[in-house]
């Protein structure tokens, strides 16, 4: 068992809070008990469990049995030790090492009913972390991220993803051309999110596959993105009220997309 703070795996933990450390070492950190059941369901590369013996319940016993079947290296650490390598404020008395997805273009190409989800320059790790889980429960899993998004292995992305961010297909850091290049690369219609746009409920029909961009929370997407648009759209509201926070909107957005795809197919 880990006692002491400067244990070098402690200290290599901690390091993985910043984003140069995480790419250096290609590893990231979930925490928490059900981010590691997911983790393990969804066949993430973990490469390290990392646990405090106290706040074992009988079910997680279960899941470190698994991991442990599995080959998975597993570490107890004392509590306190627990806490100085967690960035939650209640820890849950687990850590994941994980390897970080390798990813290439070709990875991102749609099925014909498919969709691309755009995220651009979301900086808000919260956000991030509700869209990416949000756009899995609608049946999107393909991402890309822009440069000037946060980093998807940030902490708390990765703990607002709850567990999604395992079954997650995505580049990131691409700079808007690129994204647009790729778009008529794979003839995908740009549709983007925009508050001056037509209505996607009524004066939209979706092309399929397609791509749908949504933008920076105060900005919005960048001006590429609605120059080349095959459409700009939004979504209807009443009571006075002129936008709302980009992780609901693209909720709203992603899921009137699946009611469209059920009748188009």
């Amino acid at each position: 068992m880990i006692t002491s703070m400067q244990n070098p795996l402690v200290k290599h933990v901690v390091a993985l809070r910043q984003k140069k450390r995480r790419d250096e070492a290609r590893e990231f950190v979930a925490e928490g008990w059900r981010s590691a059941g997911e983790a393990l369901t969804r066949g993430a590369r973990i490469k390290q469990v990392i646990y405090c013996p106290g706040q074992v319940h009988a079910r997680d016993g279960v899941l470190l049995e698994d991991f442990r079947r599995r080959g998975v290296p597993l570490e107890e650490v004392e509590a306190r030790v627990l806490r100085k390598m967690s960035t939650a404020e209640e820890p849950q008395g687990v850590l994941l090492l994980v390897e970080q997805g390798q990813f290439s273009p070709e990875d991102l190409r749609l099925a014909p009913g498919g969709l691309l989800l755009v995220v651009d320059g979301i900086q808000d790790p919260g956000n991030l972390g509700t869209i990416i889980r949000t756009a899995l429960a609608a049946g999107v899993s393909r991402f890309c991220l822009t440069r000037g998004t946060v980093d998807i292995y940030n902490p708390k992305v990765v703990r607002g993803t709850m567990g999604a961010l395992f079954s997650a297909v995505f580049l990131q850091g691409l700079e808007a051309g690129e994204v647009l290049g790729f778009c008529r690369e794979e003839s995908l219609p740009v549709l983007v999110a925009d508050v001056k746009g037509r209505s996607l409920y009524s004066e939209t029909k979706m092309p399929w596959p397609s791509a749908l961009v949504v933008g920076n929370e105060g900005a919005g997407p960048a001006p590429a993105f609605k120059e080349q648009a095959y459409a700009r759209v939004a979504i209807p509201m009443a009571g006075g009220v002129e936008s709302l926070n980009v992780a609901i909107a693209a909720g709203i957005m992603l899921f009137e997309i699946v009611r469209q795809r059920k009748y188009a197919f």
